[in-house]
């Protein structure tokens, strides 16, 4: 006999296992190296979480209390797979093309993006899976107590229910709320949801071969007993196995946990096709010896056993331990795959459609830019959303008792779960369909379903006391839970899904007819309708009060500093510009958006753009689109809108260059007169203090004085004409670089001794580790360069406590020494001519010198095959040295 610490050491180990898959998964794909990751039979597999506790231990009880109606939940998914594939292609490429992060992100982001519709299915998801959730702790509590011998662990198991929930949230927020991904894809979760799917198909293929050949006697023997079996006589009702077929292929679509794995899990439209014939295949294993292990349990086991653990009890009544320690691990994993998955499902939607919403709303205008940083909120906001979704689900299993089958709960949960079926379907299919209809429909299907299934599941007398389901609340008979409207004597499920699908479909339609989509809705109804046609993003921002880099910081508080830069330096890139700051166009826009709705949803990534851009304009060419006018007319509209586009980005580039002219020849002016200044002066006290020399009155004292002034000026000069010979012997192309290797780390030092630094006056923050880099190169010049920054750095810092932070990443073949004080930093009207030999800062008082330091720096750094350039968004002066390994 297995004890009940062996057990429980087992079940540790196996945890165990599942964190060092998803930990090396996680690993792999850090490293990029994704080919295990992103294969077509991990993702079918992933769709495996279809199969929970329900079906692992619920089925085969399912069969010996309802004969073969257990079949309905997987004849569902598998008509879903073979025969709604349009369905499900329109779903994942929705899904990639709109950046989509979970079911709630869908819908909002098809009607309008809206942040309400987005908290409505998001109450409705956590509703929904409260009871599937409590389903799978009853079945690892269940298990458990089939193992336990002693009083004292059977009076524990709520308790272990307790740890179990505990353990998951521990789990989930390691794996699942780790960092935010800009593709919500968890691929440690995804994988360690594959190796359970084996492991549980593995465990109850391996009962059911023991059951028919070990117990029964073989196949003929075993269908021999079948028939006797009451379980063989066909007594259903065709109303009800019709409704559970529709509640399972519904829910395999609307069920949190399965549009994660299915739609924003994906990788590969492609691997659908694999998927469509792979996962039917796995329900058949998973329900082939559903009855043979009822049929038998019934006939071995002694009246009153539990026939939801007859895949546990069965193998233990025969003395086969190990078998029944396998049937565990499948249960367990059953079990714990779907909670994992629901919680960061649920997690997500709520992070994206409740708490970031709430924060926006407490900022004022710049909240999106200059509050604190969102990504740590997000991330908060998950974890603490998971820890709350398990006690939920904790809570409904010790307030229903545990008492109810596994399969009656299963369906409660479906049944909540479809009421988003009628707003997904409409409103991937239907123009027409608005954001007013949806919320309408919604709403009524919920309210159908808590009143008519969901209060009731928790017993008589628990939250709805037997008069009211007698009578109706006030004595209104037409509103009994369970004979809505005066329709009695119906199944409770049939009742409760007739009833919530007719009002939800209903007031969906109404609500469509009778109102008007707002132009966003137009816009996001034709994207959605027309995917598979095109999967382009309607251009519906206006851009004229934006700045680029209002964008970056927003940006980088979601996406991180380095993707951020990165993204916005690629787009520089791509309209010709240099720097880092694109143009900010309506393309761009869109396209920031949908980078950002991958980490927060379309709903929130569209607020917090438009917080910042004061809102989104609908232009002509887009209502066009959406209108369908013919494709002639949207073909020439697009070329006119293209050239027009490029006539105003010639337009703005010879307005900056202009601005940039003039600004340089005011600055040469200056030049020339700093210049002039800068040559005069040394040369005056030179001469003015040689004359005085030649007197012979001079003490030898202050001969010496006047000396050490002429040398002193004399230096000055020398330097100030060696930077005019250096700068026009780097502009030549004249200089001859001397390579040498050495470190980093060497160089910033030999730099910040050659500025005199004193210890306390100026704080340098510093990486050693991150600085250990061979390089080779010009080292003499690179340390030039370091000299001059770190000097300009120790002048123009103007905070109370002066720091300049020296960071070192690499990326593209590259190493970026960034150099970043803590002051006020560059005007951006200043920044563009910084670079330049005739450009010195507004503040002549700072500098003494003539400006040439800047220039010198770019010329040296792209002697070196390098680059130097202003980073901006950096609330400081922050300049990038870029090395070439």
């Amino acid at each position: 006999m297995v004890t009940f610490h062996v057990l429980v050491g087992v079940a540790l180990g196996y945890v165990v296992l599942l964190f060092l898959v998803a930990f090396w998964a996680e690993r792999r794909a850090a490293t990029g190296q994704l080919t295990w990751l992103q294969s077509p039979m991990v993702y079918a597999l992933s769709l495996s979480i279809y199969c929970t506790a329900w079906t692992f231990y619920g089925a085969v009880g399912y069969a010996a209390r309802s004969g073969l109606e257990f079949v309905t939940i997987y004849l569902g998914p598998t008509l879903v797979m073979v025969g709604w594939w349009t369905v499900l292609r329109r779903l994942v490429r929705i899904g990639r093309a709109q950046r989509i992060t979970s079911i709630a992100d869908l819908i909002s982001s098809r009607f309008g993006k809206s942040t309400q519709l987005g908290v409505i299915v998001t109450v409705i998801c956590i509703v929904a899976a409260t009871p599937y959730i409590a389903l799978q702790l009853q079945s690892v509590t269940l298990s458990f107590a089939v193992f336990a011998v002693d009083p004292w662990q059977t009076a524990d198991l709520n308790a272990a229910a307790a740890w179990v929930a505990v353990g998951l949230a521990i789990f989930t927020v390691l794996f699942g709320t780790r960092n935010l991904d800009a593709n919500e894809r968890h691929h440690g979760i995804v994988m360690a949801i594959a190796v359970e799917a084996v492991v549980k198909l593995v465990a109850l293929v391996a009962v059911g071969v023991f059951v028919v050949w070990g117990v029964a006697g073989g196949p003929e023997a075993m269908l021999s007993r079948i028939e006797a079996s009451p379980i063989e006589l066909w007594d259903q009702s065709n109303s009800r196995w019709f409704t559970l077929i529709f509640l399972s292929a519904a829910a395999f679509l609307c069920l949190p946990r399965m549009f994660q794995v299915l739609v924003v899990e994906n990788v590969d439209e492609r691997h659908l096709f694999v998927a469509g014939w792979t996962f039917p295949l796995y329900l058949f294993l998973m329900s082939l010896f559903v009855v043979p292990i009822a049929v038998v349990g019934l006939d071995l086991l002694p009246v009153g056993s539990n026939p939801d653990l007859f895949v546990l009890t069965l193998p233990l009544d025969q003395g086969r331990d190990g078998l029944a320690m396998l049937s565990f691990l499948g249960g367990f994993s059953s079990a714990t795959s779907m909670v994992i998955i629901v919680a960061i499902a649920l997690s997500t939607m709520v992070s994206n459609h409740m708490v970031v919403p709430i924060w926006l709303s407490l900022q004022n205008r710049q909240g999106a830019v200059m509050s604190g940083d969102v990504r740590d909120v997000i991330l908060l906001a998950r974890r603490l959303s998971v820890a709350a979704i398990l006690m939920l689900g904790f809570i409904y299993y010790r307030l229903s008792g545990g008492g109810t089958s596994l399969a009656a709960i299963g369906l409660v949960s479906f049944a909540g779960a479809v009421q988003i079926l009628p707003a997904m379907l409409g409103g991937i299919f239907w123009r027409g369909a608005t954001g007013v209809g949806a919320a309408m429909g919604l709403l009524a299907g919920l309210l159908i379903w808590l009143w008519t299934l969901f209060l009731p599941s928790f017993g008589t007398d628990a939250l709805i006391t037997q008069s009211i389901i007698d009578h109706g609340p006030f004595g209104l008979n037409w509103l009994r839970p369970q004979a809505l409207f005066g329709f009695g004597g119906m199944d409770p499920l049939v009742h409760s899904v007739m009833w919530s699908m007719i009002l939800n479909t209903g007031m969906f339609l109404i609500g469509s007819l009778l109102s008007f989509p707002s132009p966003i809705e137009r816009l996001q109804g034709a994207q959605f309708v027309d995917v598979l046609e095109h999967t382009a993003g309607a251009r519906a921002w206006s851009t004229a009060d934006a700045t680029a880099e209002d964008l970056l910081v927003m940006v980088q508080r979601i996406i991180g500093s380095t993707e951020a830069q990165a993204l916005f330096q690629q787009e520089a890139a791509t309209q010709g510009k240099l720097g880092y700051l694109p143009e900010v166009t309506p393309a761009f826009v869109e396209r920031l958006e949908r980078e950002l709705a991958g980490s927060v949803g379309a709903a929130t990534a569209h607020a917090m753009i438009s917080q910042l851009l004061g809102g989104s304009g609908i232009l002509v060419e887009d209502l066009i689109a959406v209108a369908d006018e013919a494709a002639q007319i949207l073909e020439y509209s697009n070329r006119l809108e293209a050239k027009s586009k490029e006539q105003e980005r010639t337009a703005r580039a010879l307005r900056d260059a202009n601005e940039k002219l003039t600004a340089l020849s005011i600055q040469k002016d200056a030049f020339l007169s700093q210049i002039s200044h800068e040559l005069r002066t040394p040369m005056t006290s030179v001469l003015s203090f040689s004359e005085i020399l030649g007197d012979k009155d001079v003490s030898p004292e202050d001969r010496e004085q006047y000396a050490g002034i002429i040398h002193d000026e004399a230096q000055r000069l020398t330097r100030l004409l060696d930077d005019l010979l250096d700068l026009a012997v780097l502009e030549n192309g004249q200089v001859n670089l001397h390579e040498q290797s050495g470190s980093l780390g060497d160089l910033l030092d030999r730099a910040i001794r050659a500025v005199g630094l004193q210890k306390g006056e100026f704080q340098v923050v510093r990486n050693p580790k991150a600085e250990t880099i061979t390089l080779t190169t010009d080292l003499d010049r690179l340390v030039q360069v370091f000299i001059n920054l770190i000097a300009n750095a120790m002048k123009y810092c103007d905070a109370v406590s002066p720091r300049l932070k020296i960071s070192i990443t690499e990326s593209y073949g590259v190493y970026n020494v960034d150099f970043i004080d803590n002051g006020t930093g560059i005007e951006i009207e200043n920044r563009q001519v910084i670079f330049e030999k005739f450009s010195r800062l507004s503040d002549q008082s700072k500098a003494g010198g003539a400006g040439l330091g800047l220039a010198i720096c770019r010329e040296i750094m792209h002697r070196l095959g390098g680059d130097i350039s202003y980073l901006p968004g950096q609330y400081g002066t922050a300049f990038r040295v870029v090395v070439p390994k």
